[in-house]
């Protein structure tokens, strides 16, 4: 592989990638119906308009899923990975494509889930910054995703299990779904 070829492996990975983070990013804080109007989401939301107005404007919501935000992330996903597979030399399969990119769709939002949580666990041991519009917004983005696991086993003695409950029931959702599709797209690509 030349080094041209190396270099443009990764500025496509790395901006595809950085908008498709703030994509989910969007879709996960609507998921939960996190706080929208704390500047961070105002940046994503702001960073994500330019793609997802004209796509509402066509693709409308079900059932309070974005469905433009899902397709936009399908097809960004979809372009990345086939990018990605051109410059390598390959000529990706479309089905593998789309099976590879809903793993990799489905990973990157356990993933950030999962940091999110880790993060907000750590925060919570400092008592300064509670009222930063970080904290803020992990805390009205993973407490609807805790409190299913807080019902199952409330906090004693002060320990709150839920972030480890979620961790498990996540990380069990990575081996048991996304990793069979991620093997069956890199199979058929």
């Amino acid at each position: 592989m030349s080094y041209l070829s190396d270099t443009g492996l990764f500025l496509i990975d790395a901006a595809l990638g950085f908008y498709i983070l703030i994509v989910m990013f969007r879709f996960l804080l609507q998921m939960t119906r996190a706080d929208f109007y704390n500047p961070l989401s105002q940046f994503v939301v702001k960073a994500s308009n330019p793609a997802l107005a004209p796509l509402r404007r066509v693709i409308p919501g079900l059932a309070g899923i974005d469905l433009a935000a899902v397709i936009l992330l399908m097809v960004l996903e979809s372009l990345r990975l086939a990018l990605l597979a051109l410059l390598m030399g390959h000529a990706p399969n479309v089905l593998g494509l789309v099976i590879l990119s809903l793993g990799e769709l489905l990973k990157l939002a356990a993933y950030i889930v999962i940091f999110s949580i880790f993060v907000r666990a750590i925060l919570s041991w400092f008592s300064s910054g509670r009222g930063h519009p970080m904290v803020r917004l992990l805390g009205s983005f993973t407490e609807p995703i805790l409190a299913p696991a807080r019902r199952l086993m409330p906090a004693t003695a002060g320990l709150d299990l839920a972030p480890v409950i979620v961790f498990i029931a996540l990380t069990v959702f990575l081996k048991l779904i996304v990793q069979p599709l991620l093997d069956t797209g890199r199979a058929l690509l």
